[in-house]
């Protein structure tokens, strides 16, 4: 309790000297890269593997958003004290979070048309996915990367013949008409989700980027 009470403390009296602070130390960017590896760990675990929730190519492509941030977070976090290190882990931060927010907004498109009654809409969603650099992360980690599934649809899909735990059973019911924050309304489907998390990182991110800068810039005029 002490350490978070003395880091609030640090914020009340200069908030942009405290985060300048921050970014400088392993923390927050471990933080990122965390966050990233679990959301990544969640969506191929919990939901492909155990809830039966296919992946498309924009789901793919979300995951791989997702990764280059925690790439990001992992380099910095060797040494944030290192100009050049930090400067990769901002790069790599702020890439994968646009890239993500690209990727969650093209997919909420795509699920608004496949469940209006305009299913012609309905593009950008295939097979064969093309990752950045020309990637071939489907090769690869096909079983991470490789889509199975028909953007939009994001409801369970259980094979024949396999035997549901009774929580299995109760999450593919959850979610049986798809995936929503809260399925009983229908409410923030999967791509308004992530997208909300790619904001909310840009913000901490930015904030991160930009308490820096300020902080070297008064540091030279100093």
């Amino acid at each position: 309790m002490d350490f978070f009470k003395n880091l609030w403390q640090e914020f009340k009296s200069c908030p942009v000297g405290a985060i300048a602070k921050w970014q400088d130390q392993r923390l927050l960017w471990l933080m990122m890269a965390a966050a990233s590896i679990f959301l990544i760990l969640v969506a191929h675990t919990l939901f492909q593997h155990y809830v039966y929730m296919k992946p498309c190519e924009q789901c793919v492509y979300i995951r791989f958003a997702f990764l280059c941030m925690a790439i990001g977070g992992l380099v910095a976090a060797i040494n944030p004290k290192n100009i050049a290190l930090k400067i990769i882990g901002y790069i790599f931060g702020f890439w994968g979070i646009i890239q993500g927010i690209m990727y969650s907004v093209k997919l909420n498109k795509i699920h608004h048309a496949a469940h209006s009654d305009n299913p012609f809409g309905v593009q950008g969603c295939s097979a064969e996915p093309s990752f950045p650099l020309g990637l071939p992360l489907d090769k690869w980690a096909p079983d991470w990367f490789k889509p199975t599934g028909d953007c939009g649809f994001d409801a369970p899909i259980v094979p024949d013949g396999v035997e549901l735990s009774s929580l299995q059973q109760w999450l593919v019911d959850f979610y049986a008409d798809g995936w929503y924050l809260i399925p009983s309304q229908h409410l923030v489907n999967m791509a308004q989700a992530c997208l909300f998390a790619y904001i909310l990182c840009f913000l901490l991110l930015g904030a991160m980027c930009a308490s820096w800068i300020l902080k070297m810039i008064q540091s030279k005029k100093a």
